[in-house]
């Protein structure tokens, strides 16, 4: 899967399930501070992500990703492993 088309998929699912601005949705924007996300948002988000990447989030791995950047990272190395 190419990053263009995660970004698409996670802006997205930001956007619509998680109801937030697109102009706050920026690569250097904070998770928790910047879009204000929360635990239970969290829950949420790793729901979708199995259910649109079709992986598992391990909570420890989550733990140091604190940027939208850091999600789509994240989400990349996850996604097109070899």
């Amino acid at each position: 899967m190419e990053r263009k088309e995660i970004e698409a998929l996670v802006r997205n699912f930001l956007i619509e399930e998680m109801e937030i601005e697109t102009h706050v949705i920026t690569a250097a924007a904070k998770l928790k501070e910047d879009l204000g996300l929360d635990s239970l948002d969290f829950v949420d988000i790793v729901v979708i992500v199995e259910r649109t990447f079709g992986f598992k989030i391990k909570p420890e791995e989550m733990a140091h990703v604190l940027t939208v950047k850091e999600f789509y990272d994240y989400i990349e190395s996850k996604v097109n492993v070899r």
